[in-house]
């Protein structure tokens, strides 16, 4: 019999949690980031990789891979963890947001949404029970329910109808989930920027007793400190026995604002897209690959970074890759990217543990106020 999913808090600090999910494919430490493998793939990463800079666990995409190469085939070829040969905990998300955000021709009704393929035009159905069926197919470990995801700013009255319609279809999903031991499905919490509506949908959705929680509908558009408001209205009304996923954020110091408030899982295209066109996140902030300044730089990006990708490339050779748009820039600094926020989650978890957080967080953030390292006047500027 497999092993059951669960959830445990081990040190807290203030509102900030360290935990552990343990499930049958392995164990998530928390506060933790989800690299995005949107189509079955950590963009320009090998797998090993992703294991190697600290991922517990990564994210699929239902939408994407329902629509190619298709949930049926990849069941019959084992299943995403084989198909993609990551044997660890994977986290696929229902789909809605996809269809609500890439497909321009969509019908949206009780049953579900009707739409039409952003790469072909294919007419497509998608309902809760759909949804669920496809993440089966694919064996994901932890399964979201499908909800409508409105963008901000919107009218109360719209936010309230997707809201309502997205626990009514929480319900339905719980149904098609059914008793799958080791596994989980998440309830998605939506109300945009609505306290009440928010409160509302926590309630709702803590009533139904899944097995962990996500906040939705955030980190589209709204302002930062919206965003934290919400979340500082809505963890108080989640179990604090189950975890809590903020979904599609985001910065750092989204991150660590948000830890502050009570998430324990995040998830973000940011650090791999922002890779693949030549920034890179250190501890001295953002740094941007493409301009001149780089150009007759010897130095690495970090030299006490254990990431090669950091510490053993010069910022001359990644400015050149950068701007010659070759494939192994965007490797490169996808690598230090995905390890930098590994080494975030690892620096918040040790510091949660130590009851440490707040000074901690307090001189990570002044190391990226810092800035960068300043330019060498030894160093020639030209570029080509």
């Amino acid at each position: 019999m497999a092993k059951p999913f669960s959830f445990k808090v081990l040190a807290t600090d203030g509102r900030a949690r360290r935990g552990v999910i343990d499930m049958p494919r392995g164990e998530i430490r928390t506060p933790a980031f989800m690299p995005v493998g949107t189509g079955g793939t950590v963009k320009t990463m090998y797998m090993d990789q992703v294991r190697g800079v600290g991922a517990d666990i990564i994210l699929g995409n239902t939408y994407h891979l329902m629509l190619r190469p298709g949930a049926e085939r990849v069941a019959r070829l084992g299943g995403l963890h084989e198909f993609a040969r990551w044997p660890y905990p994977i986290l696929t998300d229902s789909g809605g947001f996809q269809v609500m955000s890439l497909s321009k021709l969509r019908k949206l009704t009780e049953k579900g949404v009707t739409f039409r393929s952003h790469i072909d035009g294919a007419a497509y159905e998608m309902s809760p029970e759909r949804s669920i069926e496809i993440q089966g197919l694919l064996d994901s470990d932890i399964q979201m329910q499908l909800d409508e995801c409105t963008a901000l700013p919107a009218e109360m009255k719209e936010i309230e109808r997707a809201m309502e319609l997205s626990l009514r279809w929480a319900e339905r999903c719980k149904t098609a989930f059914g008793d799958q031991p080791g596994k989980a499905m998440f309830g998605i919490v939506q109300g945009g920027d609505n306290a009440a509506l928010r409160v509302r949908s926590a309630q709702a959705l803590s009533a139904m007793e899944l097995k962990g929680y996500a906040v939705g509908g955030l980190a589209v558009g709204e302002p930062q400190a919206v965003m934290l408001e919400m979340l500082d209205i809505t963890c108080p009304e989640l179990p604090e026995d189950k975890p809590r996923y903020l979904m599609g954020v985001g910065t750092p110091d989204d991150i660590l604002k948000s830890v502050a408030r009570g998430i324990d899982m995040f998830d973000c295209v940011m650090p791999t897209r922002a890779g693949r066109h030549g920034l890179a996140y250190t501890r001295r902030g953002k740094v941007n690959l493409r301009n001149a300044r780089h150009a007759d730089d010897p130095r690495p990006l970090d030299e006490e970074s254990d990431c090669p990708a950091a510490r053993d490339y010069s910022r001359a050779y990644l400015h050149h890759l950068v701007r010659s748009q070759e494939a192994l820039g965007a490797m490169l600094l996808t690598w230090n990217n995905l390890s930098y926020y590994q080494k975030l989650m690892q620096d918040i978890r040790a510091a949660i543990e130590t009851g440490t957080f707040e000074t901690r967080g307090a001189e990570i953030t002044e190391g990226w106020a810092k800035g960068d390292l300043p330019v060498n006047s030894r160093l020639s500027q030209n570029s080509f």
